[in-house]
């Protein structure tokens, strides 16, 4: 009998599972303005929170990386699964900071761990032939943008109809659909991959963490981490603090998944046709030059829009981009587990994008602060990938060693 298991099915139920992941998640900026309202809190409170949920993915990843690097994606993706769906049914009763910390940060962090990026990709990684690993991680990241796209409305729905605490009870039964989606993830043994040396998990992380360009990678990612958590969480406030209405933080955020979608796949294609590093640096030049362009000139749904197509078609196209470097350099063997820690330095960067953007506000009134540092930043970025070098690192002439994968 043919398995059911093949890499079109897996990269399709793992870009399902990431539609929910991100699309859920790309949601809760809409619920900082009536959470924070409803429990006197400041804006900085909330936006701990989904700091604690960034750095918790961050500091979880490479553990969870590594269980699916051991035991397989899906044990990891289900386990992850009913963690968020958990965590989102608690938000609705977590009426201080502390409570709110543990279920929209904690649980939905490790939620996040279990079945984001690393989990994925690393999956698809190992299923898809190297050639077309790039091309495959892109159309996998262009489902999960289809989850801005259509997640966001939908929770929008849900909040005018039914009020926030409901609503996000109608979210928790939505994302525990990523749990029959794991299924495609399980380990059958059955597949393997010819790979050009066998090596241990630790002997992969000491090789890495000995790279220069493994650092790279981790210092540019930070910043995009730090700039998406920060748009994610706080440009729906900051377009009401500029006088345009609650619509049009969710249309600017759609915007963003929608031009994703084509975003993430064109990023993904470019990275099989031309040097992965020099597409990233274009493109976090690319975010860096339209916020300059935004807030020079006055916020208007028209400029608002936008600047949300141009950041959309570079939202998430660093992940799969990323994650091909990491599997050229490094190898397919131990994807998950490098990725991982890669993706670390990204939620590091979440962390500080989330968290210092209530903090300044409630500082200073103003979000002007936070657009500015969001720009260095991705000029950094742009700089730090250009020296990368992105050669493969495991000699190719070495004795070959077959790999089973999930």
């Amino acid at each position: 009998m043919t398995p059911w298991r093949t890499p079109a099915v897996v990269v399709v139920c793992g870009g399902l599972i990431l539609t929910l992941c991100l699309g859920v998640r790309q949601s809760f900026g809409l619920y900082l303005a009536p959470m924070t309202e409803a429990y006197g809190w400041g804006r900085e409170t909330f936006s701990f929170a989904l700091a604690i949920q960034n750095l918790t993915w961050g500091l979880a990843q490479p553990l969870t990386g590594m269980i699916a690097d051991r035991y397989g994606a899906g044990r990891v993706a289900v386990t992850g699964g009913l963690l968020y769906a958990l965590g989102l049914l608690l938000m609705p009763v977590s009426s201080t900071g502390l409570q709110l910390g543990l279920s929209a940060g904690l649980l939905i962090g490790l939620g996040l761990s279990g079945t984001g990026f690393a989990i994925v990709y690393g999956a698809i990684g190992r299923r898809v032939a190297p050639e077309k690993a790039s091309a495959a991680l892109g159309m996998a990241g262009a489902l999960g943008s289809l989850g801005q796209f259509v997640m966001l409305p939908y929770s929008y729905t849900l909040i005018a109809r039914f009020g926030w605490p409901q609503a996000l009870v109608l979210l928790a039964l939505t994302s525990a659909l990523m749990v029959p989606l794991a299924a495609a993830l399980v380990n059958t043994g059955s597949v393997t991959r010819v790979t050009a040396r066998s090596m241990s998990m630790v002997q992969a992380v000491r090789e890495a963490a000995g790279d220069r360009g493994f650092w790279l990678l981790n210092a540019g990612f930070l910043a995009c981490g730090f700039q998406l958590a920060f748009m994610t969480s706080h440009l729906p406030a900051f377009l009401l603090d500029t006088g345009l209405g609650p619509a049009a933080g969710m249309t600017a955020l759609a915007i963003i998944g929608a031009a994703n979608i084509p975003g993430t796949w064109l990023c993904g294609y470019l990275g099989g046709r031309f040097r992965q590093k020099y597409v990233l640096s274009a493109l976090y030049a690319l975010r860096a030059s339209a916020t300059v362009l935004y807030i020079a000139i006055p916020v208007t749904p028209l400029s608002t829009y936008a600047f949300a197509v141009v950041m959309g078609l570079t939202w998430l196209g660093t992940v799969p981009l990323t994650g091909g470097l990491v599997s050229r350099i490094f190898g397919a063997q131990y994807a998950s587990t490098l990725f991982g820690f890669v993706f670390l330095g990204h939620q590091v960067g979440g962390f500080a994008g989330v968290w210092m953007g209530g903090y300044i506000f409630d500082a200073t009134g103003s979000y002007t602060a936070m657009w500015l540092l969001s720009i260095a930043l991705g000029v950094l970025a742009a700089l730090l990938h250009l020296p990368i070098d992105d050669r493969a690192r495991a000699p190719r002439a070495s004795p070959r060693v077959a790999v089973s994968v999930p």
